[in-house]
């Protein structure tokens, strides 16, 4: 509940106390949250419509049902994966992933703070978790020993943390890694890739990690190239090759803008059965909307003449202030422009430990496009 919907508070707040926030002309309950004084945001909506009890219980059964939606996905030979999800499982600015037995808690806001020694072994029994580690974010200010990478519960021997996705091993960096050490929501799509590479050349653009790399690897590709502007992010991603395969002659790194070294490989005459664009968010504000556009319109741009006829054009974005209809439009728009047809394969959103809880919430879209 943002703070221009707020017209009084009844006396003073800190960060983490109960707000009832309630119709005061129709002198009706609206809902309960947690009050964050200093933030736009300023109450963390746990509830609404009838009252509710704030209690253990009620957090139990919100980490109960966010563990039963994600049961399936553990039968996959997967223990990397996302257990609460923010807002999407009724717990705003609190996420929590989990690598291989060790739970990572992520705060975006200090209103969890007063709650987290009794939210600690509900998380751990559920998530069958030995180990806790805390993050936060940007925003959030250290609280005593709460400091971002603090162990909560058990020992991390290692800052990172080897798990496995689809039976593929990846590196977490739970300590000081970006977000909880690694992107888990493009999962599905990473295994998409990997089934798509057989026999294929494949270009991996924005890697960071090399997700799609090591799943296109897999997958059967002659040739990976994963293109990042960070040396320390394909390093990791050299590192996760290696932990699947060895030393593999297969795998190229190349380290550069994107926008500049798609130019390039253009101006050699490469081509590639499947290319990946996958960049950061371009928009994390609504006024930055339009200019996120024109950079999706460019790089899909400066991609397509990439994809050889006949090969895969797999063009993402995690702009939640971006629209699917306007994203997908650009994309489109781009491929009629460049002259070649193309037949739109899937589109893909969520993985299934990414729930979507509100329209907000849905961020990740992905198309498939097989190009003339």
């Amino acid at each position: 509940m943002f703070d221009g919907a707020v017209d009084s508070v009844k006396g003073p707040g800190k960060a983490g106390d109960l707000s009832i926030i309630f119709d005061r002309k129709k002198d009706r309950f609206l809902g309960v949250g947690l009050y964050d004084p200093d933030s736009p945001i300023r109450i963390r909506v746990l509830h609404q419509g009838s009252p509710i009890k704030i209690d253990t219980a009620f957090f139990a059964d919100r980490i109960q049902a966010a563990r039963k939606l994600r049961l399936p996905l553990l039968k996959k030979n997967t223990n990397g994966y996302r257990f609460i999800h923010g807002e999407n499982d009724g717990l705003p600015a609190l996420v929590v992933d989990v690598y291989a037995g060790v739970a990572v808690i992520k705060l975006y806001s200090p209103v969890w703070f007063p709650y987290l020694e009794e939210l600690l072994p509900l998380i751990q029994r559920a998530a069958k978790a030995d180990t806790v580690v805390l993050r936060l974010a940007r925003v959030v200010n250290p609280v005593g020993g709460l400091t971002d990478g603090a162990v909560l519960a058990g020992k991390l021997t290692e800052p990172e943390v080897v798990f496995k996705e689809h039976n593929l091993q990846f590196l977490a960096h739970v300590a000081e890694g970006h977000k909880t050490g690694f992107f888990l929501d493009h999962r599905h799509n990473r295994k998409r890739v990997g089934e798509l590479s057989e026999a294929q050349d494949v270009l991996d653009v924005f890697s960071y990690a090399g997700g799609f790399s090591v799943h296109a690897l897999a997958g059967g590709a002659y040739r990976v190239v994963s293109l990042d502007i960070s040396a320390p992010a394909l390093e990791v991603a050299r590192r996760n090759v290696a932990l699947n395969f060895g030393a593999d002659p297969r795998h190229e790194i190349l380290v550069g803008d994107a926008f500049q070294e798609l130019e390039q490989l253009a101006r050699r005459k490469e081509d590639f059965g499947l290319v990946v664009v996958d960049p950061p968010s371009f928009a994390k504000r609504e006024k930055e909307v339009r200019g996120a556009l024109d950079a999706y319109r460019r790089i899909n741009t400066l991609a397509v003449p990439l994809v050889k006829p006949g090969g895969i054009l797999l063009a993402a974005s995690c702009s939640s202030r971006v629209s699917n209809e306007d994203f997908f439009a650009t994309v489109e728009k781009v491929l009629k422009r460049s002259g070649r047809g193309y037949t739109l394969l899937e589109r893909s959103y969520h993985d299934v430990d990414h729930p979507i809880g509100f329209p907000e919430g849905a961020y990740l879209k992905a198309g498939y496009y097989r190009l003339d």
